[in-house]
């Protein structure tokens, strides 16, 4: 296989990854959301994060041509995986969970609004579906960002600390991997995109960008935190206790 399909396969799997381990920690919420209506939104945002995952690893297992899409998520170890540090970070408490949330989703929709006009059709096709979902995402994970911010000095001071809890592992999405670099994706573009609609919201909010913040890396790499491990052993439980279970 050519060094362009690996790279492909690399980056799609880092899609599918991604959006898998955040699919994985919203669910976590199922049950426990602080009212009905917002249990139900953030399992139904869990639920669309996980339709997205399957449609990048049917993608790339149709690609690999020798396994599948439960394989590819349940059977892989760690340091395959090729998720952002930031999605397998604690859910904390809600604002940390709705900061998390928020932070990635304007990173997909502006990554996405890219993607939709790469040059694989079925790539494109796949992000150019998603974004229908994720401009939900937004708008929801914005206004809470907004409601806790601009709440009380409890909501406000909760938000600086998820802030500060999750800003170190924000600068990972714009330092592309090798298989990212021939993604046609101007990372520099979006970099400036993103900061700039995260400084709308964070003003609006009465909430402040942190400065010098040492980004972390690693987890498009395979290099993980130590929540991960945990959170594979939840996930594939039933993949490895009954092999060939299918989704």
């Amino acid at each position: 296989m050519a060094t362009s399909s690996h790279h492909l396969i690399d980056f799609i799997l880092s899609q599918a990854d991604t959006t898998l381990i955040l699919s994985h920690r919203n669910s976590e919420w199922c049950g426990h959301g602080p009212i009905l209506e917002q249990d139900i939104a953030i399992t139904n945002i869990a639920l669309d994060l996980i339709g997205q995952s399957r449609n990048f690893y049917q993608y790339a297992a149709s690609l690999m041509g020798n396994t599948d899409e439960d394989q590819l998520s349940g059977m892989r170890p760690e340091r395959e995986f090729k998720n952002l540090l930031l999605v397998e970070q604690p859910n904390g408490d809600w604002g940390q969970t709705i900061l998390r949330q928020y932070l990635f989703s304007q990173f997909q929709y502006l990554l996405f609004e890219q993607l939709q006009l790469h040059k694989d059709e079925q790539l494109a096709a796949i992000t150019a579906k998603a974004l229908k979902e994720i401009k939900y995402h937004l708008r929801w994970s914005s206004e809470w960002v907004i409601r806790l911010g601009d709440g009380t000095q409890e909501s406000n001071l909760r938000m600086k600390n998820a802030i500060e809890a999750l800003w170190r592992y924000t600068g990972e999405m714009f330092m592309p991997a090798e298989y990212e670099k021939e993604a046609g994706v101007d990372w520099l573009l979006l970099k400036d995109a993103w900061t700039k609609k995260v400084q709308a919201v964070f003003d609006e909010a009465f909430l402040q960008i942190p400065n010098n913040t040492f980004m972390q890396s690693g987890g498009k790499t395979g290099v993980h935190t130590e929540y991960m491990g945990y959170i594979l052993t939840e996930l594939q439980y039933m993949q490895r206790a009954y092999p060939n279970c299918e989704w």
